[in-house]
Formats: C-alpha cells, structure tokens, sequence
C-alpha cells in the first residue's frame, strides 16, 4: 500500500503537491533574463532565443521551482505553460507606474516571477521599504502544496541613482526570510546586485561565484532542512547572466 501511495504521488505531484519525500533532492534554478527590452544587456537577449534558451535549461535540470528577475508577465507564462509550471508574477513599478516591456511590445509587464512543479497554495509579495531611482524593487514569496516556500527578488543596482538602497535592501530581506523560516522549509533565490550575502543566520549560502560574467551577484539562500546545498552554473548564451542551478536534500 505504502509502494502504491508512493508511486501515486509521483505521478500527480505537479496537480496535487504532494508532500516530497525525505531524501529526495530539491532544485532550484534562478534566472535573470533581461527581458524589459530597455536595458542594455538586451542585445544579448536575441528575442525570443532567450525563451527557447531558458525552456531548454528547465527541460534538461527539471528543477522544483525557477526564479526569474527582469522578466516580462507574458514570456514567463509562456516558459511556464511550456514546461508545466505553475507561475506567480509580481509586477514592479517604474517611474511611478508599471512598466510594459517592449521590442517586441505584448510580452505583458515587467517583473519578477516564481515557478513552481507542485501547486501553488499563496503568494505573498511587497515593495522594499527603503528605495532609490525609478525602479520600485520588490519581494515575492510563494507556499507550494508540497509545503515549500519558495522566494525571490531583485535588489537595487550599484548604478549610482540606486545604489544607496542595497544594503538596506539587504537588511530587509535577510529579516523576511528569518520571519518565514520558523516551523517552515523555505529557499529563496535572486539576483543581489552584490556579492555579500543576505541570508539570516541559520541558512545555507550558494552563489554564481564561479560565473563567466558579474560572478556572485545571483545567490540561493536555504534552511536547514534543506541539506548538502551544491551549486552549478550553467552558461547562458542570451543573456548578461549565466543560470545558478542549486540542488540540496530534503530532511
């Protein structure tokens, strides 16, 4: 009977989230796609190489959840749908409104997003309260069926417009994720715009260290009972950063 519930949660996992299993590994692959067709790191992007791109490093990983920063609400459907996933999308405001992203225009707004294998049983997400320049980062945290929670965000730039917002930033995050950590399992990736960690005490650290390009700035943040954390950077042909794919066992 054990053997045949077993085998049944694996084959609905993704509609029902089933609990996962002591020993399985977790995955978590963060992106950072740049994809508001503004900024410069956009003639990387080759649009829409960078979709198939990313759906390519989803289908041969299989990871649990992505994170996605500089993203655009359409395309990250689209990879979703592609894959299975379920998405959650966080808008972020620009210059005092949300920013619809352009060349080709479309592609919906500009954001952060979380997908996820199993279900999707809330989503959370709130502005930083310290801030500086046009763009108004922000924190999404997503609670899976299959009891994961499941965190992202894009934190300010060293451009000089933004950069004093950072550390605060990091502050902020680094106090969230301690709020949420308690009774929960809860991993957490994104792009820091920075190589010092933000992670709470008590949780691991994994970094794109050893990336071709910017190393260090995406980082992959967990609890203990997520254990034996191991980091692989995958080269990304369309984008101004490689994908930091961390793996680790659940407890």
């Amino acid at each position: 009977m054990k053997r045949i519930l077993a085998l049944a949660c694996v084959l609905v996992l993704a509609l029902t989230g089933c609990s996962r299993q002591r020993g399985s590994t977790y995955r978590l692959m963060q992106m950072n796609l740049c994809l508001s067709g503004l900024g410069a790191c956009y003639g990387k992007v080759a649009y829409p190489a960078v979709l198939d791109e990313a759906v390519k490093r989803i289908g041969e990983t299989h990871p649990d959840a992505v994170t996605f920063n500089e993203a655009c609400a359409g395309d990250v459907a689209q990879i979703a749908r592609r894959r299975g996933y379920h998405l959650s999308f966080s808008t972020v405001i620009y210059a005092g409104r949300p920013l619809p992203c352009i060349d080709p225009r479309g592609r919906g707004l500009f954001g952060d997003a979380v997908l996820t294998r199993a279900a999707v049983e809330s989503a959370e997400s709130h502005e930083f309260a310290a801030q500086k320049g046009p763009e108004r980062r922000r924190w999404v945290c997503v609670t899976t069926r299959a009891g994961m929670e499941v965190c992202t965000a894009h934190l300010a730039s060293h451009e000089p417009v933004e950069a004093a917002a950072n550390q605060p930033q990091c502050a902020e995050l680094a106090a969230l994720l301690a709020r949420r950590a308690p009774g929960r399992t809860v991993i957490f990736g994104g792009d820091l715009n920075r190589r010092g960690p933000c992670a709470p005490a008590g949780f691991w650290i994994r970094s794109d260290a050893a990336a071709a390009r910017d190393p260090g700035l995406q980082q992959v943040y967990g609890t203990s009972t997520l254990r034996s954390p191991s980091a692989e950077v995958v080269p990304a042909e369309h984008s101004d950063h490689d994908v930091l794919l961390v793996s680790a066992k659940l407890k």
